[in-house]
């Protein structure tokens, strides 16, 4: 199943690239640089995190438009985190500090829309919707260090189904589905806000967990290895030994 999820989102990926090609073209032509890219995806992450604060805290009656707004944006934002990639492979700008600067704001991306999303039920009194969201957070950030972790290890660690991609589209989603229904469907329009998060919660931590076991079983394998190439080596030294006596 894993494996269909893969090849179907690698093919929207390649299907994403050819829309997106045009504008890398344009960015090189102007001189934009991969870093630039990313910042730019990290300020409109910034700006739809206000939004959803604004909604939050306004004293407006129905403020609520603004996180459907806030969802747009984050959908455009993530745009640019595939463009930065892209522009850094096709202009041959990839650098380690490119791949680590962009990985850093990802999280800083991501970590402010869910921090605005947990204050806005915070403010509105959903204590589920509180909750799962400060899940999410948590499911999102060991989903990226497990990674980070088995790759410092030499690991491959990208398996799991709610990877980020996943997660921003989820979010993005159930923030535009509230804003734009809120108007016709009252506070019964709170469920396209907090059904994403509730999966969020629920499925990124279980690719975490994922991961951890995928982690354990790659070093139990050079783990046993490691022992079965240590053990013949010894028989081989011992026949060796034993032969040069009986010699």
């Amino acid at each position: 199943m894993e494996n269909k999820f893969k090849q179907g989102r690698d093919a929207l990926q390649m299907s994403i690239y050819k829309v997106i090609d045009p504008v890398v073209w344009l960015m090189r032509k102007v001189g934009m640089t991969p870093n630039m890219v990313t910042t730019v995806g990290l300020i409109g992450n910034l700006a739809a995190a206000a939004m959803i604060l604004y909604a939050a805290l306004s004293p407006l009656v129905n403020p609520y438009s603004w996180i459907g707004w806030g969802g747009l944006v984050i959908i455009l934002s993530s745009l640019f985190d595939m463009l930065d990639g892209r522009l850094a492979r096709t202009a041959n700008m990839v650098s380690k500090f490119g791949a680590f600067y962009d990985s850093v704001l990802d999280r800083y991306q991501e970590l402010t829309t869910l921090s605005a999303l947990a204050v806005f039920f915070m403010y509105s009194g959903n204590a589920l919707g509180t909750v799962a969201t400060f899940l999410s957070l948590i499911g999102s950030i060991m989903v990226s260090y497990v990674r980070a972790r088995a790759e410092g290890l030499g690991c491959e660690c990208k398996v799991g189904l709610m990877q980020r991609p996943e997660r921003v589209v989820l979010t993005a989603l159930g923030c535009m589905l509230f804003g734009l229904l809120h108007g016709s469907m009252g506070s019964d329009s709170v469920w396209f806000l907090l059904v994403p998060q509730l999966l969020i919660a629920v499925l990124s931590n279980a690719t975490a967990v994922v991961r951890i076991i995928h982690v354990y079983k790659q070093l139990r394998y050079r783990m046993l290895y490691k022992f079965r190439y240590s053990v013949y080596i010894t028989l081989i030294v011992a026949v060796y030994i034993a032969v040069s006596i009986v010699l």
